[in-house]
């Protein structure tokens, strides 16, 4: 028996629909020849890039679950949904793709990491984080927690939107997964939206939650095994960010005390957009089957993924934690609190910095600089000057 996203697998019967479902997710791995970083910087992440392309899937396997649902699957060769285009190219290897390798590695500057250096599952988080700032199309919340704690209050106030001078219709003929879909939503993007005690209009954006963990010194502590696989069980799990030194994997289940993971070390040539806007996409998935590693055999630095589509998904979340890890286990993998600790600073909701097109061609921006005029207080007039 495999699990994997909450789906149970009989290997001798079900062989094919394991397969199909593990080839449904979009597989990123390194790419050579693409533009250089920067301009200046390296045309492959060959040797570098694997816990940024393991942060490219788990991002893509909660814009797949928000778009598409979870038992929506790949096949080589067909037409795909407009939504699964759209998703694929965020992750191209372009400059002005919102989760391409460019801006994720310059993103990480931010973060104290060279272009080329390698990254560690809490920094591709708070990269992830920011970048998801940009994206007005899934406009989606992104928490990342601190200290093991993942805080109810601040989630809620980073997911409750108030919509301002936006009309809303939902055409729920054209659902295809758990987002809406509708000309007049707000970014274009789906939200969740209920009116509140005072009649306005709220909005709940899908959540992306990483929680970021040790769970050892030098090794996993066994105390944790059963509570790490009961993650892997819930519906709302993306899998783990994780792997051993320098060398991260995607991990999408387990089978008895091994992990399955997506691995993203091959290196391919980069791929580019088609006349009328297509990929060739079959490189983007895993048509083989995928790898194990035992749990114990893992470093303990790893982080949790879980996608919430609304506050009812994210409240059965919270249940199923206190219900199944928190009341079960000694000695707990994280904490889940409902308010925000008092002796932490104030939880104040991230919002888009304002962005400079200058320099760039249509459409396009430089998110690093943006960011770096945001939060490093650049002077504007002087760097242009």
């Amino acid at each position: 028996m495999i699990l994997i996203y909450t789906y149970i697998y009989f290997l001798l019967l079900e062989k094919s629909e394991l397969l199909s479902d593990v080839s449904s997710r979009l597989w990123f791995t390194y790419r050579k020849k693409f533009t250089p970083i920067g301009g200046t910087g390296p045309s492959s992440d060959t040797g570098w890039g694997c816990m940024l392309r393991c942060g490219q899937m788990i991002l893509a396997q909660a814009l797949v679950y928000g778009h598409l649902g979870r038992d929506w699957r790949w096949e080589k060769g067909t037409k795909q949904p407009e939504e699964y285009n759209r998703i694929l190219q965020c992750f191209l290897d372009k400059k002005d793709c919102c989760y391409s390798i460019h801006q994720m590695a310059q993103m990480g500057v931010g973060e104290g990491k060279s272009v080329g250096e390698w990254y560690g599952p809490n920094t591709v988080a708070q990269v992830l984080k920011k970048l998801a700032l940009f994206d007005e199309w899934n406009s989606l919340a992104v928490y990342v927690s601190m200290d093991n704690t993942v805080v109810i209050e601040d989630i809620k106030k980073l997911c409750r939107h108030h919509p301002r001078n936006t009309r809303i219709t939902i055409d729920t003929s054209r659902f295809t997964g758990n987002f809406a879909h509708s000309s007049t939503i707000a970014h274009k993007a789906g939200l969740n939206r209920n009116p509140g005690a005072t009649g306005h209009c709220i909005a709940w954006k899908p959540l992306l939650l990483i929680i970021p963990l040790r769970m050892g010194i030098n090794y996993i502590n066994p105390v944790y095994t059963d509570a790490f696989k009961e993650c892997f069980k819930m519906p709302q799990s993306l899998g783990v960010l994780g792997g051993k030194p320098n060398s991260a994997y995607y991990f999408i289940g387990f089978v008895g005390d091994e992990l399955v993971y997506l691995d993203p070390h091959t290196t391919q040539t980069v791929v580019d957009l088609e006349e009328g806007g297509n990929v060739d996409d079959q490189s983007y998935h895993c048509q083989r089957a995928p790898r194990r590693m035992k749990i114990l055999n893992l470093d303990p630095s790893v982080a949790l993924g879980f996608f919430c589509k609304d506050e009812h998904d994210f409240d059965s979340w919270c249940n199923l934690v206190q219900k199944e890890i928190l009341k079960k286990q000694s000695l707990r993998m994280f904490e889940l609190v409902q308010k925000h600790p008092p002796h932490w600073p104030p939880f104040v909701p991230p919002t888009k910095p304002e962005v400079s097109t200058i320099g760039a061609g249509k459409g396009q921006f430089n998110l690093c600089v943006c960011f770096f005029f945001k939060y490093f207080k650049c002077s504007v007039g002087s760097t242009l000057a």
